[in-house]
């Protein structure tokens, strides 16, 4: 059985404690385990925030966040208007082996997003970007 929840969320960082809210209910519901909702709950965090942030860049805009989740996987959709952006084309992963203070601020929220994810697509259609990942349940 497949259980779904949408979401539409403000352009504003304060958002992020709705969408947690949210995730965590429906992880109740769906009796995620500790190490899935953890992954899921950050690579949403994420991912909300560098389109609040970098796509947007300003509050009064929306953007839609789709979750499917069944008993193999679940999956994630992204939906927003701003600026394109292709995080399969992101930079090279940083060097996390480097020293804290020798590493620039900032470029790990994709990298964290591609490791936690099993599979991460990506379109733009329409005008907006559609960010799609999958998370197995293994």
């Amino acid at each position: 059985m497949t259980a779904e929840l949408r979401l539409t969320l403000q352009s504003r960082l304060s958002s992020l404690k709705d969408l947690q809210e949210s995730l965590d209910r429906f992880g109740d519901e769906q009796d995620w385990p500790a190490n899935l909702r953890f992954q899921l709950r950050l690579a949403l965090e994420e991912l909300a925030t560098n389109v609040i942030n970098h796509g947007f860049g300003e509050e009064g805009h929306e953007f839609e966040i789709e979750i499917s989740s069944s008993p193999d996987k679940v999956i994630v959709n992204v939906i927003d208007g701003a600026r394109p952006f292709n995080p399969l084309e992101a930079p090279p992963a940083p060097n996390v082996e480097a020293p804290l203070d020798e590493r620039p601020i900032g470029g790990l929220g994709v990298f964290l997003v591609r490791k936690i994810s099993d599979e991460m697509f990506y379109r733009r259609t329409q005008g907006k970007n559609h960010l799609t990942i999958v998370k197995l349940r293994n």
